[in-house]
């Protein structure tokens, strides 16, 4: 009897590390961008009205000298716009779902209030010319990777130092089978704490890391107000993969993430 229970947790272990581990060479290619301070949706400050992932926001990022973070959706059609929502509602005070909207329409849109317009990929790539890194975000709100092919198309002539990263599992299977140069991330959080899709079991699985098995990456980056959950601690600790937690507010929290991170997403206060 002893010896089966011995037995079921044994193999319990060996699932739990099957499921969570990342790719173990993934930090020699994460290693060049161990360090980086990454300015979360470019260097935003509405009080200067630069926007968050304006082009504005870009400019201010570099000429400080930081990593910029940013997101990008695929529109209507087919074009890789750099926006952080689902929805224009919060940011450009429109209604409209980003993936169903041509880029020719959300162009017009203004981005909190100010004059700045919701900028492309390719214009972002053109401007920043490799001077700084970027981490980019994926958002893949259904099962189509479309986004992925044509991203790596976009990236494909860019000289410049590069991360990819997503909520979305597929999209590091995808990188994985097709890209495997690409450094790329899991981005997690308490995902369980919301009803929003994807089902519970998908959110389940990627708050506690159980979803690396798909895409293995080779880096994790997950939220700072939720990094103590026992996936993310075996990642760090054990596999010692590569780890940056996000969205960092305040000079206590950056100088406790330097200390115990490879990598920090921040926002000025």
């Amino acid at each position: 009897m002893y010896l089966f229970i011995l037995i079921c947790i044994v193999c319990m272990i060996m699932i739990v590390v099957f499921l969570t581990a990342p790719r173990l060479t993934g930090r020699k290619r994460v290693l060049p961008f161990v360090g980086v301070k990454w300015a979360h949706r470019g260097l935003h400050d509405m009080r200067k009205n630069i926007p968050e992932n304006s082009m504005a926001s870009f400019r201010a990022a570099l000429k400080a000298g930081y990593g910029i973070e940013l997101d990008v959706h695929l529109s209507k059609d087919g074009k890789l716009v750099v926006f952080h929502d689902d929805t224009f509602d919060r940011v450009c005070r429109v209604r409209g779902v980003v993936e169903q909207t041509d880029y020719s329409t959300m162009k017009e849109y203004r981005l909190n209030g100010t004059e700045e317009r919701i900028p492309l990929l390719s214009d972002v790539l053109r401007y920043v010319k490799g001077r700084v890194p970027l981490l980019i975000e994926v958002k893949l709100p259904t099962a189509d990777t479309k986004i992925c092919r044509r991203l790596a198309d976009e990236l494909a002539d860019y000289k410049g130092r590069y991360m990819i990263q997503s909520f979305n599992s597929l999209v590091l299977r995808w990188l994985k089978k097709h890209k495997r140069e690409i450094p790329r991330g899991q981005l997690s959080s308490n995902l369980t704490a919301s009803d929003e899709n994807p089902h519970y079991l998908l959110r389940f699985c990627v708050k506690y890391l159980l979803s690396n098995f798909l895409g293995r990456p080779d880096f994790i980056s997950y939220k700072w107000a939720d990094r103590r959950t026992p996936g993310f601690w075996l990642n760090r600790v054990i596999f010692r993969a590569p780890s940056a937690v996000w969205t960092l507010h305040g000079k206590q929290a950056v100088r406790e993430a330097q200390q115990k991170f490879d990598m920090y997403i921040f926002e000025l206060e």
